[in-house]
Order: structure tokens, then C-alpha cells, then sequence
């Protein structure tokens, strides 16, 4: 459900990334992404593995540097990371001697917020990660799923304007992937937050998103835009839809012979 406002949260323009290496060819990660996202709309990258969604995902953040190009936050461009992005990734790197409350307070407390308004603010995305009960557990205490639900609300409880998911999944077993993906739909109903996920998992991609992304092989580049016109809210059931079923095809034969390509490769 994209929010109806026309504003971009995020505009990506001209982004191109190449990898100087020491006495090496230099090798290009990105060349010349366009995209832009709406407020409140939540978009998936997919394409084989290599194909630079993870670098783009770290130069919208700041933590790296575009070659060329410019990312525009509402319209400000990024020179660094701020508060108004918050990045998950695939390790939930949660502070094993902090309770799941500190751990999702940690990010307001270090900016400054009075710790007994980060804990209360921590609480409510606690609670809407459906982790109330579990605030004085440690991470230890935790099963895997249960601890992204936690990274997951530590980068919300900070209020950015755009949560960058980098395969944040990819760790958990299938079953709990299938959960987890349903539970994101419910914060993100919940918290109206800017979403860009990265994924390998079409289907995790389709069921997730308002729209899919298609990138090439290396360099990354655009391949292609796919709207998923499925109706919202969405359970899990929807899967097995002819329609979804459809649009997950439709992808696949986007990338299908690149992600061929790039699985042989690494078994030469």
C-alpha cells in the first residue's frame, strides 16, 4: 500500500560505481541507476548475485562512496549516514549484554533521547514487532526470527524515513523466512516507513513489494520495473495465486540465465 502522496522519498540519479584494485583491472559495479521511490512505498531490487544491489544498498546509506551520480533523501543529496536512513542486514547484530529493550533503545539513547523516552518509544516498536513479554530477554534468549523482529524495530524505533533491508532473511530456515515475511508486512502496514529491500527470493520480492526492480548482471543496471498489483493488506495464502505465481515467472525469466551463469561461474 504506497503511500498516496506524489513526494519521493528516495531519487537515485545517475549512480555509477567502479572498484579500484592495486595492480588489478578495476571492475564496475553499477552503471548509471535511475530509480526513485515514493514515500511510504516499499520496493524490492532483485538480479543475480554480483549484480551490485548490495553496493547501491551501502551508497544510499553513506557508508560508501558513488563514483558518479547523486542520491537525493527529500530531496537533500547524501554525503554520509544520517538519521533519516536505518539499515538492516542479513546478521542481526544485536548487543548480546543488552536486553531486546536497550537494543532497540540503543540507537535514540546514543542520539541523545532521555533514556526513559527511548525505553518508551522502544517499547511501542516492541510491541508492534509482537515482542511484548520478551523486552527483559537477551539475544541469547532469542530465536533467530525473533531476533531480526528486534533489529528490525531498533531501525524503526530511530523514525527514519527510509528502512534499507539488506537480505535480511537470508539466515533463517524456510519456514521461518515464510513468518518473518509476514510479520515486516505488519510493521511496515503499521509504521507507513520508505522500504527498499534487497532479495535473491523472487517470491519474498513479489509478496513483499508495490513494485520489484530487475537488475542485470555486472555491471547492475535497471533492467526492468515490475508493478505487483496485488491487493493489500496480503497473508501468506496469497502464494498460492495464480496471479503471484505469474509475476514470480515473469521475473525469473528476466534473470534466469544470468543466475545460471553466475552459479557456474562459482563452481569453476
Amino acid at each position: 500500500m504506497a503511500n498516496a502522496k506524489s513526494t519521493n522519498a528516495l531519487s537515485i540519479e545517475g549512480i555509477n560505481k567502479v572498484f579500484g584494485r592495486p595492480g588489478k583491472p578495476t571492475v564496475e559495479a553499477l552503471r548509471n541507476i535511475d530509480l526513485t521511490i515514493k514515500e511510504g512505498e516499499f520496493v524490492s531490487i532483485v538480479g543475480a548475485s554480483g549484480s551490485g544491489k548490495s553496493t547501491l544498498l551501502r551508497i544510499i546509506d553513506g557508508l560508501l562512496p558513488a563514483t558518479s551520480g547523486v542520491v537525493k533523501v527529500s530531496g537533500a543529496p547524501v554525503t554520509k549516514p544520517g538519521s533519516d536512513r536505518a539499515m538492516v542486514f542479513q546478521q542481526d547484530a544485536l548487543l548480546p549484554w543488552k536486553s531486546v529493550r536497550d537494543n532497540v533503545a540503543y540507537g535514540l539513547v546514543i542520539g541523545g533521547t532521555p533514556k526513559r523516552d527511548a525505553h518508551a518509544t522502544a517499547m511501542r516498536f516492541i510491541e508492534m514487532a509482537g515482542l511484548k513479554g520478551f523486552e527483559h530477554h537477551y539475544p541469547h534468549q532469542l530465536s533467530g526470527g525473533m531476533r531480526q523482529r528486534v533489529n528490525v524495530a531498533r531501525a524503526l524505533a530511530v523514525n527514519p524515513r527510509i528502512l534499507l533491508l539488506d537480505e535480511p532473511f537470508a539466515a533463517l530456515d524456510a519456514q521461518t523466512r515464510e513468518i518473518m515475511q509476514s510479520e515486516l508486512l505488519n510493521i511496515w502496514q503499521k509504521s507507513k516507513t520508505t522500504v527498499l529491500l534487497i532479495t535473491h527470493q523472487i517470491d519474498e520480492a513479489v509478496y513483499l513489494s508495490d513494485r520489484v526492480v530487475v537488475f542485470s548482471a555486472r555491471p547492475g543496471q535497471v533492467r526492468e520495473e515490475i508493478p505487483i498489483p496485488l491487493p493489500r493488506p496480503r497473508d501468506l495464502e496469497v502464494k498460492r495465486h495464480e496471479a503471484f505465481g505469474a509475476l514470480v515467472d515473469k521475473i525469473w525469466h528476466l534473470i534466469e540465465h544470468e543466475v545460471r551463469s553466475a552459479v557456474a561461474d562459482n563452481r569453476a
